[in-house]
């Protein structure tokens, strides 16, 4: 699992690596996510990603991360997955900003199909 998690991350520092010439980095982000349902709580996802970021011109920004997602169910067996984003942020003007991401979350198992996920948003800035 550690080798999986290692080349997930050399996988993704290449590609930022070759994406742009001006790349800032790298970064550590740790994140964790819980869930509930109503007052029922369903378990965590803790991202470790190791990333890269840069500039797209004056009024752009890229970022990708990659690592390992460290899943715990409420009431089942935990587990470290490879996990990974990519987005972009782009200012249409001095107060609007649009974005988006893309991610995936393995499973571990190659039996069952990977996580994958988009986000798209607008930031209104007064």
């Amino acid at each position: 699992m550690f080798k999986l998690l290692i080349a997930s991350g050399v996988v993704v520092s290449a590609a930022a690596v070759l994406a742009s010439p001006a790349i800032a980095g790298p970064y550590l982000n740790v994140e964790s996510n819980s869930g509930w349902s109503g007052t029922d709580f369903m378990g965590s996802a803790t991202d470790l990603h190791v990333g890269f970021e840069g500039e797209l011109g004056d009024a752009a920004s890229w970022y990708v991360q990659g690592g390992g997602t460290y899943l715990a169910p409420d009431g089942a067996a935990s587990d470290t997955v490879p996990s990974g984003k990519a987005g972009i942020s782009v200012a249409a003007t001095d107060q609007l900003g649009v974005y988006g991401e893309l991610s995936f979350v393995g499973s571990g198992d190659d039996d069952i199909d990977r996580s994958y996920d988009g986000k798209l948003g607008v930031k209104y800035s007064f």
